[in-house]
């Protein structure tokens, strides 16, 4: 039987970084996921919107913050699938371990990734088993430019994911 017609696309692989600051009574709570749907809206590169599954830690993180920066992942970053996608972000630390670096408004970024774009979500709609997330970009980071980046189609061929 052929593959559903979705299964042919190629997606590029991120991880969203988010932080909800703290207060004098709570510390901040901070997440890192993977995602692959992350689509530009805007022609100039001010817009994304991000696709977050509803049942995730970083969705809940983002709702509240209103911020977050997607991570473009590069191929020698396959590890990150296991550790930041396959694991509960409320029981475990996926940032131990983790290169990462905050930027201005305290959220984290990958400074092993190819680079990030710092979002500020102007709105979002529930979408089936996800929440799209519309967000302004207020700046893009190129960190690693020689690094090739992260496919959905590189980490099947990798048996990393399922097709």
């Amino acid at each position: 039987m052929p593959k559903r017609l979705l299964k042919y696309k190629n997606y590029d692989v991120h991880a969203i970084t988010t932080i909800v600051p703290g207060t004098p009574d709570h510390d901040a709570r901070r997440n890192v996921n993977i995602a692959t749907w992350v689509m530009q809206t805007s022609m100039g590169g001010t817009h994304l919107v991000v696709a977050l599954y509803q049942p995730d830690y970083t969705i809940e993180l983002v709702r509240e913050s209103g911020i977050l920066n997607v991570n473009l992942l590069a191929q020698d970053q396959t590890g990150l699938i296991r550790k930041l996608g396959r694991q509960p972000g409320r029981v475990v630390d996926k940032f131990k371990n983790l290169p990462h670096a905050l930027d201005a408004r305290g959220c984290p970024y990958l400074t092993e990734a190819i680079g990030y774009a710092q979002c500020r979500v102007i709105s979002q709609t529930p979408a089936g088993d996800h929440d799209l997330f519309v967000c302004e970009v207020e700046r893009q980071v190129v960190l690693n430019p020689d690094k090739l980046v992260m496919t959905n189609d590189f980490l099947k061929e990798k048996k990393l994911v399922r097709g």
